[in-house]
Formats: structure tokens, sequence, C-alpha cells
């Protein structure tokens, strides 16, 4: 399984910031795995010209309609339009912050596909939900309500994003991390099928380029969703060094 390195910016960048998918293009080479980045809706279209396809683009959130009265939402056609190739739902940001319910994720992903762009579906647990014993509970559920029964491995990747650990440089321990990606692969095979086998599982979670090796050769690791360490090329490139070889 070909692993995936995914940056996603958040709410950062100015067309300034364009330098760095620069320094990014320039520095990348022959990827040992497939690289996207996940900047601003607003800087994808430029975003596109200047990488020319030196790795892939995607955005971070889209609406389940395709166009209509919709003041400030973007759909995945535009998306699509603007250059992206994938785009992230269901991050514990949109959860938490905007009440996203795992059947809005779901109607998302769909709304991905139907675009043409690759879904990556995010599920994980908050620190409170881990020391009351219900991590694996918690994804199990979000993957059943927010995983539609159509998603395949050529158009879904799971992210398993601890809550607790985004941007706070908590990392659960590599013995964590692998019990949680093969409780996740258990889940996506009892849903899926075949499918559910195929299908990349990303660790998101103050990944970094000091403990990136260690987490992208954990077993069951198809890749890694990068926060704050993507919006620098330098450290994104270190964590991208990182990967284990085919």
């Amino acid at each position: 399984m070909r692993q995936l390195v995914a940056g996603n910016w958040k709410m950062n960048g100015l067309a300034a910031s364009l330098s760095e998918l620069n320094a990014l293009k320039a520095g990348l080479g022959s990827a040992p795995c497939d690289v996207l980045v996940c900047p601003p809706a607003t800087l994808i279209a430029q975003a596109a010209w200047a990488v020319k396809g030196a790795f892939a683009l995607g955005g971070q959130d889209c609406s389940t309609q395709v166009s209509g009265a919709f003041t400030g939402d973007i759909s995945a056609q535009m998306l699509k339009d603007a250059g992206a190739s994938a785009v992230i739902v269901g991050h514990s940001e949109r959860r938490q912050g905007h009440g996203e319910s795992d059947a809005l994720v779901a109607a998302k992903a769909s709304a991905a596909w139907e675009a043409g762009l690759t879904a990556i579906i995010c599920v994980g647990e908050t620190e409170s939900q881990r020391d009351a014993g219900k991590a694996e509970a918690i994804c199990q559920g979000q993957i059943a309500g927010s995983v539609p029964k159509s998603a395949c491995a050529a158009n879904t990747a799971i992210a398993y994003e601890p809550v607790w650990a985004i941007g706070t440089g908590k990392t659960p321990t590599s013995a964590e991390i692998a019990a949680m990606h093969a409780h996740i692969r258990k889940c996506l095979v009892a849903a899926l099928g075949e499918e559910g086998r195929g299908m990349r599982i990303l660790y998101g979670g103050s990944v970094k380029p000091s403990n990136a090796a260690e987490i992208l050769n954990l077993p069951e690791i198809g890749g890694a969703l990068v926060g704050g360490a993507s919006l620098k090329a330098s450290d994104f490139l270190a964590i991208i060094a990182g990967v284990k070889p085919l």
C-alpha cells in the first residue's frame, strides 16, 4: 500500500505562502509516497498553477450541495474546478466547533465522490473519552455513521486523529497508535469487506519531523494527516522522508 502524506493548513495561508509550496515542489523529487496539501480554499487555484501537478491539492471541507443559495459554502465541484483532487471531511474541528454529525460527514463524503474527489474521512476520540475507556467505541461509531457503504479504497481514506493530540504536542504511544489502527482496520473490514482491507488509514495528531519515521513505520499506517508541520516546506519534507520504502 503506497502511503499518503497529507498536509492540512487549516485557516492559515495567504498568497505569500505559495512560496512554501514552491519550496516543497523543488525539494520533493521522486517522493516515496503520495503527497497532498490542503491549503485554504482561497489558495487552491493559485496553488494549482504554482505546483503544476508536482503533488496533489485538496480542500478542507465541502458542502453536501452542488450549488444554490448557500452563502459562504463551497461545493465539492468548486474545489474540483479550482484544482483539488481530494477533500477532508469530518475533521474534529468541524465536528466539535461546527456541530457536524456523522450523517452530515457521510453526506459530504458522498458529495465529494460525485465531484470526482477522494474523501478523507476523519475519526477520533477526545481525551475524556479515552480516559473513560471509550476510544475504540467512539471510533467504531464514527466509522459506522460517517463512512457510506459505497466507500472503497479508490475514493476514500480514513484519518485517525486523537482529538487530544491535535496541536497540543501530545502524541499517543506507538503501541496505542498501532492498536487503534488495527481496531479501525477491523471495523472497516467488517463494514466494507475487501474494500475496507485496502483502504488507507492515516494517522493525524502532532505529527512532526522528530516522530514521523516511527509513526509511519507502524503496522496499518497508511500515511499521515499533518497539521502545523505542513506549513513549512522543510518540516513537511522531513516528515515525507520518514515514509517507509515499498
